[in-house]
């Protein structure tokens, strides 16, 4: 007999950070993407730079909202 679905699939990939992201930074995960658009075309690491210095998130934070972005293309 089949197992009962289970609608809770674990979130993977950079969106597994975002619930973290949120209530570390007192942000949604869009004001994060206005910001990376708004810093119009960059590299990945340039991203991340931008995060991480202008805005004070850890490494692991701004380049998990970068790969979600540049994945989206942006």
């Amino acid at each position: 007999m089949p197992e009962p679905s289970n609608n809770t699939t674990p979130v993977k990939g950079p969106a597994s950070y975002f619930p973290s992201i949120e209530s570390k930074y007192g942000q949604p995960i869009n004001h994060w993407m206005d910001v990376l658009r708004a810093a119009g075309p960059r590299k990945h690491m340039e991203y991340v730079t931008l995060l991480k210095t202008d805005h004070g998130l850890g490494h692991g934070h701004a380049n998990a909202l970068v790969a979600a972005y540049l994945a989206q293309g942006k």
